[in-house]
């Protein structure tokens, strides 16, 4: 089935489209290391996957998508690798950036963003502000984050201001909790796509991804496409989310 093909079949289940998909961009370096490069070039190599995956949502009306760009953990890596994925974020939101206007996309981003350099905080912050007023997809680069770590900032907030005398502990339920969390703003993923055959979350959205759908593909991040994409998506539309619940037709 040809790409065109592939949209005509999700658009005939618009109903049943996410509204926001995350992606566990996995690969890059062993996809590098099959043609004998460094990791870095693996990264460098991702970067078009992440513009094929960005046109891909736009032209079927996803509302948000979440990547995951940068964890807490990927600190761990080489000083040599994390300054070249540092590089990376820089020069990719520079030049891409008009790309962005152009085509009505917003762009925020999620995770403790103290971390990176002024020069790179400031890049990133004009790039935010720039595309604030854009009323297509949403862009959410979750940088330097880290779902346990998001979960213990929320619950200090909370206890800040428990501490002030202003809250119940009755007040304290899911959605006052989810008040707190970088993604405040955003709803929950509907559907959660990993990419190079690894079965496992590695700390990404943890509390919001409690009921989301989750699509495995082995295919490394960098040979991810707008196919893929669409595939990924056709495979949720024919899906049954019960959130818990036991369907009528089960009972019968």
């Amino acid at each position: 089935m040809n790409l065109e093909a592939l949209k005509e079949k999700i658009r005939e289940n618009r109903s049943r489209l996410p509204a926001h998909i995350a992606i566990i961009m996995d690969g890059n370096g062993r996809w590098a290391a099959a043609r004998n490069k460094p990791r870095t070039f693996g990264h460098e190599a991702g970067v078009k996957a992440v513009k094929e995956v960005v046109k891909a949502c736009s032209e079927i009306n996803i509302k948000y998508l979440t990547l995951y760009t940068f964890s807490v953990e990927n600190w761990k890596r080489p000083k040599e690798e994390v300054d070249a994925l540092m590089s990376l974020l820089t020069r990719t939101t520079l030049s891409e950036l008009e790309e962005l206007i152009k085509n009505d996309v917003k762009l925020i981003t999620t995770g403790r963003i103290n971390a990176f350099s002024p020069e790179r905080r400031e890049i990133l912050a004009a790039a935010v502000n720039r595309t604030r007023n854009n009323k297509g997809l949403i862009l959410n680069l979750a940088l330097n984050y880290g779902g346990r770590s998001e979960i213990l900032d929320a619950v200090k907030a909370i206890v800040n201001i428990a501490k002030t005398g202003n809250l119940e502990i009755s007040e304290i339920d899911e959605s006052f909790f989810s008040g707190f969390l970088y993604t405040a703003n955003i709803p929950d993923p509907d559907l959660l796509i990993r990419t190079s055959g690894e079965k496992r979350i590695s700390n990404f959205l943890l509390w919001q991804t409690s009921y989301t759908e989750l699509y495995i593909i082995d295919t490394l991040w960098p040979d991810f496409g707008r196919r893929e994409l669409f595939e990924a998506v056709l495979d949720y539309q024919g899906r049954e989310r019960r959130f818990g619940k036991v369907l009528q037709k089960d009972n019968q």
